[in-house]
């Protein structure tokens, strides 16, 4: 099945779920799914028997630079051999989006890698803590607008 076929399946099933698609994207296919619906709609492509993406490869956060976090997740078929991108945007202000630990279990650790190293909140995650940094560790190193500490615990911060 290709991208569009994907595309098409996803949007049939949530209309207004989709956001953007972008089969021609220089590295990969992807669609733009609303935040909101991204549980729901990774469940739907677990689920699909058409579909069966069985496989979360890797779940990145990233920082646009203007003003929005995003989370990009990428999907694979072993059944199927099928390979798809999904991305979710959202606020800096407001950076909440459902965990998808409940799909896929790999997506523990993916998620706890954003959440320490960009600040996005994965809701209903069952162990959201910081996973590289010490707990009291100052802001989100990954972020673009990052600032590094001059002293932690009294150490200078090599930087």
């Amino acid at each position: 099945m290709n991208a569009n076929e994907i595309h098409d399946k996803i949007k049939s099933r949530f209309p207004a779920g989709v956001v953007e698609f972008k089969p021609d994207a220089v590295t990969e296919p992807y669609i733009v799914i609303r935040t909101d619906l991204i549980r729901e709609v990774a469940d739907f492509l677990s689920r699909d028997p058409d579909l069966k993406f069985d496989y979360l490869m890797s779940l990145s956060g990233v920082d646009y630079k203007d003003g929005n976090l995003g989370v990009v997740y990428h999907l694979y078929s072993i059944e199927r051999k099928n390979r798809i991108v999904l991305k979710v945007k959202i606020s800096k202000d407001k950076s909440d989006v459902p965990s998808v630990e409940p799909v896929w279990k790999t997506a523990n650790w993916h998620e706890r890698e954003a959440f320490d190293l960009f600040g996005i909140v994965f809701l209903d995650h069952p162990d959201l803590r910081r996973i590289l940094l010490p707990d009291d560790w100052e802001g989100y190193p990954l972020r673009k607008d990052y600032k590094v500490q001059e002293y932690y615990q009294g150490m200078k911060v090599p930087y």
